[in-house]
């Protein structure tokens, strides 16, 4: 049986999607996959980056901007040239605040001025600046964040887990953890198959992809199993930014 702890979370995921929503239709889209990256440690782009691409797909990271040029418990983040890199690549450079705030653990004025800084440091370090596209850090959403940042970008992000579809939130996309090694990789076929029964839109998340990864990270046998399953399937593997203009 559930603890009580673990019940609570569930009813506050389910307020956090059922208000302030910003919701669009998906229409005969689906399905489609995304894969993205959070923070992000620079194996995510020399390891992962390679995988997807493999399979004629691209990612979407989500990168605050604060981290650059240091180490963490994920490893060695990016750094400035990872950026153009990564754009130049055709991936997708996305925010995630400047220094990583939770919206949960900070005063609202607080976190807003932290996502507007991380927006104009990224502009600041690449001609072509973020896509517009947010993704809340920890996944820490508060009601009031949601409907005060949302309508001032193309979509956010958190970590409530399901699928996107046949009403899109762009206000809060859901998105679904690939932690772990090769045993891991069941379970995410299995999203990818209930994806496209629906036909709907599957966002999958991580940090690190390393072959010991952190435990928010995954292995590149997990990751490149998982992403040559849905190019098998015929799924479209999309970025963020390439599924929001469509729904525009």
């Amino acid at each position: 049986m559930p603890s009580l702890r673990s019940r609570i979370g569930a009813v506050r995921r389910q307020i956090w999607c059922s208000f302030c929503s910003r919701l669009v239709p998906l229409g005969n889209r689906g399905p489609i996959v995304t894969f993205s990256f959070d923070d992000f440690p620079r194996t995510a782009l020399t390891n992962g980056a390679s995988i997807i691409e493999r399979y004629g797909g691209r990612a979407t990271y989500y990168v605050a901007m604060g981290l650059m040029g240091k180490e963490n418990d994920l490893g060695k983040q990016f750094c400035g040239a990872d950026l153009e890199n990564l754009i130049e690549r055709g991936h997708e450079l996305a925010s995630h605040t400047f220094s990583h705030l939770s919206a949960q653990r900070s005063a609202l004025g607080e976190f807003r001025r932290d996502v507007d800084r991380g927006e104009h440091a990224i502009r600041e370090s690449i001609a072509v600046g973020p896509s517009n596209n947010f993704a809340y850090p920890y996944g820490e959403v508060t009601l009031r964040a949601k409907r005060q940042l949302g309508p001032g970008m193309r979509s956010c992000r958190g970590t409530c887990s399901g699928f996107n579809g046949p009403q899109v939130d762009l206000n809060l996309l859901r998105s679904n953890s690939l932690y772990g090694d090769i045993e891991k990789a069941d379970a995410a076929r299995q999203l990818i198959l209930e994806n496209e029964n629906r036909r709907s839109w599957l966002i999958f998340y991580s940090h690190d992809v390393a072959d010991k990864p952190s435990r928010f990270g995954c292995t590149p046998a997990l990751l490149e199993s998982v992403v040559s399953f849905a190019a098998e399937r015929g799924t479209r593997v999309m970025t963020v930014a390439d599924v929001v203009s469509e729904l525009s």
